[in-house]
């Protein structure tokens, strides 16, 4: 099966650089970037899409979905939770040290990212199950970092430089 991983175009808290776990919508940039990518991926064949139920992803699949097929969404690809860093500028904790696998540090009651992966490693699992042939994904940075680390292994941990941008598209092979 091909793996077309696309994360959703830009909100205002990738803009402005804070932590945020509220259900946001795409910025004017962002349906810009979702249309660009429209036109890029208008010559792939997938079967269907399956996308976080997140608004920022349901309006980048809505945008993208050129073949018009059947969108699901699936709660195990919602971004990791900020917990109570929500709000705040990404400069309050060690990026680095955050999205390290083998971190000791508890950053308020973020989600614990061995936790977000096993979620979305879960994901993978299940899918890798199913008989289809090429399924388009929309998710998230977070989620295309656990994505990494489930086809490129775990390797020293650090996962902070291993996401998607905002609409930039991986190919994998499940």
């Amino acid at each position: 099966m091909k793996i077309y991983l696309v994360r959703h175009g830009e909100v205002n808290h990738n803009l402005y650089k804070k932590y945020d776990n509220e259900d946001e919508d795409l910025n004017e940039t962002g349906i810009k970037q979702a249309e660009e990518l429209r036109e890029k991926i208008k010559y792939i064949e997938y079967d269907f899409i399956i996308s976080s139920p997140l608004l920022r992803t349901r309006h980048t699949s809505d945008i993208i979905n050129v073949k018009n097929t059947k969108i699901v969404t699936d709660d195990r690809i919602i971004e990791r939770n900020p917990g109570s860093l929500s709000g705040q500028p990404i400069e309050v904790t060690n990026r680095e040290e955050y999205w390290n696998y083998y971190t000791t540090i508890n950053y308020g009651t973020s989600e614990n990212i061995i936790d977000f992966f096993d979620r979305v490693f879960d994901f993978l699992d299940e899918l890798k199950t199913k008989d289809y042939k090429n399924v388009l994904i929309v998710a998230h940075s977070g989620v295309s970092k656990a994505f990494s680390a489930y086809f490129d292994g775990i390797n020293d941990g650090l996962f902070l430089n291993r996401g998607l941008k905002n609409c930039q598209m991986k190919v994998y092979e499940l």
